[in-house]
């Protein structure tokens, strides 16, 4: 769920990036162009792993992602444990074989190998897709409250505190707008 949170941070500058086209013109049709008289931009921020672990139903996806994925896990396992045990036994038996029976079994093992290979992909695949599944519709509703207050409150840019590419060192807490995010979503239930 890491990655959710990662995401919720690339949709939150995706909904103030055009804000900050918009607001930038407007500013500079005010001011004729120039500096004097430009209106200051409105920032604010989040933190999008606090509204995650607030949100609504997110509990939820959470727990059932965890135990999908613990399946897959465990299905990845066993097909690697019947490789290594194939591979353990070619081992031990590859001294009494013919060269063309090595040559076979070894023929043998790397298309099981491929085919864990393939399978594992699959199973991330589907992990992945699953993981998608569940938390989009909680991003969506997150995503439009963010939208409405950042629209209400005339902001220009929202940063998310929490994303791994954020390079805000300080910033003053009354910007801090996740309270408002989590009252909005548990209001929308």
């Amino acid at each position: 769920m890491a990655r959710a949170a990662t995401v919720l941070a690339m949709i939150g500058l995706a909904v103030a990036l055009p804000a900050v086209s918009r607001a930038q013109a407007k500013a500079q049709a005010q001011a004729g162009g120039g500096g004097a008289g430009q209106p200051a931009l409105k920032i604010a921020f989040i933190s999008s792993q606090q509204i995650l672990e607030q949100t609504p139903g997110y509990a939820a996806a959470e727990s059932t992602f965890k135990k999908e994925y613990q399946g897959f896990q465990d299905e990845a396992q066993k097909l690697r444990q019947q490789f290594d045990s194939a591979v353990q036994t070619f081992e031990k038996q590859s001294i009494a074989l013919s060269s063309a029976a090595k040559a076979a079994k070894q023929k043998e093992l790397q298309q099981l190998q491929q085919r864990l290979e393939q399978r594992s992909n699959e199973l991330q695949d589907k992990s992945q897709q699953r993981q998608r599944e569940l938390i989009q519709p909680i991003q969506a509703r997150v995503n439009a409250v963010i939208q409405g207050l950042r629209a209400e409150g005339n902001y220009a840019l929202i940063f998310d505190a929490d994303s791994p590419t954020n390079n805000i060192v300080a910033a003053d807490p009354s910007l801090d707008i996740t309270p408002r995010v989590v009252e909005r979503l548990k209001q929308a239930k």
